[in-house]
Formats: C-alpha cells, sequence, structure tokens
C-alpha cells in the first residue's frame, strides 16, 4: 500500500465521513469556494445565509446586485469588496459561457474548463479546483495549507513544493474516483484543524504519529 493511501485509510478510521462541502446545490458550493478564502467556514455561512434571506442565492440574483449591495450581503465573509468583485467576475463567467446554469459548465471536459476558471480574476487553483472537485464532481485533487502540511512534516514531500507538484503526487498515487478525492481532502482540513496545527502540533495524539 503506497503511503498517500495509507494515510488516507488512517484518517478515515480516525475521523469517519466527512460529507464536506456543505451547499444545497452546486450554485451554493462554488459560491462557498469563493467567499472562504483567507477565513472560516462559520463565516461564510453567516454570508450565505444573508443571500438566502434576500432571495438572491442564484446565478441571476447576484448578477442582477450591484458589487456595493453584494458586497453588504456579504461582510461576514470578510474582505467583502475584494470577495464582491471576484463573485461577479465568477457570474459574468458563469452567466456568459453556461447561461447562468452550473449544470452546462458540469458538461465541459475537465481539461478545458480549468484553464478558463483560473482566467477568471480572483480564482486561483485551490478555488478552481473546490469548484470543480465539489460542485462539479471532476476528478481533481485540491490543494490547501492543512495538505501541504501534513505531507512535508511526515517527510512526503518539500514544504515549498508548488501546488501542482503537490497535486500531481495525488493524481500519480491514487486512482481517479471523485468520492475518495473529496473524502480525502476534507479529512486532511479536519486533522489539520485538530492535530497538525501550524503552531503547537498535537502530534502524539494524532492517527498519523506513527508514520513519523
Amino acid at each position: 500500500m503506497n503511503e498517500l493511501l495509507m494515510i488516507y485509510k488512517k484518517l478515515y478510521r480516525c475521523f469517519g465521513p466527512q460529507n464536506w462541502w456543505p451547499g444545497d446545490t452546486p450554485f451554493e458550493i462554488a459560491v462557498g469556494a469563493v467567499l472562504t478564502q483567507n477565513t472560516n467556514w462559520g463565516n461564510v455561512e453567516k454570508a450565505i445565509q444573508n443571500l438566502k434571506k434576500q432571495g438572491v442565492l442564484s446565478s441571476g440574483g447576484i448578477h442582477g446586485l450591484s458589487v456595493k449591495e453584494l458586497a453588504s450581503l456579504i461582510k461576514p465573509a470578510g474582505y467583502f469588496n475584494v470577495k464582491a468583485k471576484r463573485l461577479r467576475s465568477f457570474l459574468d463567467f458563469l452567466m456568459n459561457e453556461y447561461r447562468g446554469r452550473m449544470e452546462n459548465m458540469a458538461r465541459e471536459d475537465l481539461t478545458q474548463l480549468r484553464p478558463k476558471l483560473l482566467r477568471i480574476h480572483g480564482i486561483g487553483p485551490e478555488t478552481a479546483d473546490s469548484i470543480l472537485l465539489y460542485a462539479l464532481e471532476k476528478p481533481i485533487f485540491v490543494i490547501d495549507a492543512y495538505t501541504k502540511r501534513i505531507l512535508s512534516r511526515h517527510g512526503i514531500t518539500a514544504s515549498d513544493g508548488s501546488y501542482a507538484e503537490f497535486q500531481e503526487l495525488f493524481h500519480a498515487s491514487l486512482k481517479r474516483d471523485v468520492h475518495l478525492y473529496n473524502e480525502y481532502h476534507a479529512l486532511f482540513v479536519r486533522a489539520g484543524k485538530t492535530f497538525c496545527r501550524r503552531t503547537k502540533p498535537l502530534c502524539e495524539k494524532c492517527p498519523l504519529h506513527d508514520m513519523l
């Protein structure tokens, strides 16, 4: 069994299924992926609830708001002026390319869609891949700070490796499976928050301790 699969099994036995990403629709998940940049999920939930209360959590609803109106509704997510512009850029893309429908976007091949997402203002690799994996169910592994921290601390790869290098490690070592990638990434987040903290990590309590 390769190391990455072993880590997955240990984390799954410890934490169980994570049922991530929360959201009622692919569109809500995509909005959450943009809003969660540089903040915690609790703040994102508050912003999404604001959009729901105003009845604008839809492609047409958000696209019809001014940037100022949108910023006021997503204020709990932090950096709200910046994120409002990023959301509008994503909505412009969705409306222009796919008539505002996530299901139309989902029909496009991963290799063609990912470069398009990365050209959107404010959409980097982690956000693009979160949309692709969680909202559109495309088999691509999401790399974040927790993933890099856990793998580097276990000597599997250097902490200063590029996003693409980390991602290729998973694509080369694991089968291309949406459910596996979804669950694995969520387990990394859970392990990073619970044990593999940036400061004062709880190594001895971690389920991966025997792999150090």
